[in-house]
């Protein structure tokens, strides 16, 4: 075998064994399945922040059940949160703008409520506002991507808190289904780790996240979303012990 050859055979060998290292690191427990966050029926499992509620306990509900799916009405503005905490978890979201396309999103790891303008809970956004699906707003938590400043803007300017650049653009457009049509939303969370897939394609990934755990949200931000399914599926870190 020439050295050329034999330089080619050993670089084939160590991208697979990378292929096969990456492929390990992460697996969904077999013995576990997918929890329905969303039941199909009521709220149970949820509760609702929704500051209008302090001066208005009349206003009317901004989340309700209707045909089966969860429903954000828009309006009072807030958000509807998991009452469990989880971590290292593959998170699949099915929704649709109802009417006219808008704002909302899900947020993970979320805790302290009414963090950043006495609305939103410390959290990483993942946007579905229409034609931004997949961008992340940093609520009072961090995260890095690739090329931040192509993404995130100028670095003086970023920060977590009112008046910062929060926002890091997703990598790709036009992976949104046109409005009306469903869209699912794939949001894998593990360690500091978050990555994005919206209709299949891969939007986005950031790293040393600054929480790695916490509540589940969806807000309700002006516009009218309906979500048929939420569904939590735990995923496993392996050990280098369990890999080998």
């Amino acid at each position: 075998m020439h050295s050329t050859e034999r330089a080619y055979s050993t670089y084939q060998f160590a991208i697979g064994c990378l292929v096969i290292g990456l492929s390990a690191v992460l697996l969904p427990s077999p013995s576990v399945q997918a929890t329905e966050l969303f039941n199909g029926k009521d709220l149970t499992g949820w509760h609702a922040d929704i500051p209008a509620k302090e001066d208005n306990p009349d206003v009317r509900a901004s989340f309700i059940v209707r045909d089966g799916m969860l429903v954000s009405l828009g309006t009072p503005q807030g958000h509807l949160i998991t009452d469990a905490v989880h971590q290292d978890f593959r998170l699949v979201v099915q929704y649709r703008f109802a009417g006219e396309p808008g704002n909302c999103g899900v947020l993970v790891h979320a805790s302290t409520p009414r963090s950043l303008y006495k609305m939103f809970p410390k959290s990483i956004e993942v946007q579905m506002n229409h034609q931004h699906a997949g961008d992340f707003w940093c609520i009072v938590q961090d995260i890095t991507v690739p090329n931040m400043v192509q993404r995130r803007g100028p670095k003086k300017n970023w920060g977590i808190v009112e008046g910062k650049g929060r926002r890091i653009m997703n990598l790709t457009e036009g992976s949104e289904k046109p409005v009306g049509e469903w869209n699912e939303m794939v949001i894998e969370c593990v360690g500091d780790e978050v990555k994005v897939w919206v209709n299949g394609d891969f939007v986005n990934h950031g790293t040393h996240c600054t929480a790695s755990k916490g509540q589940i949200a969806v807000q309700a931000e002006g516009a009218e979303v309906e979500f048929r399914k939420l569904d939590l599926t735990p995923i496993k870190q392996l050990s280098a012990d369990d890999k080998f």
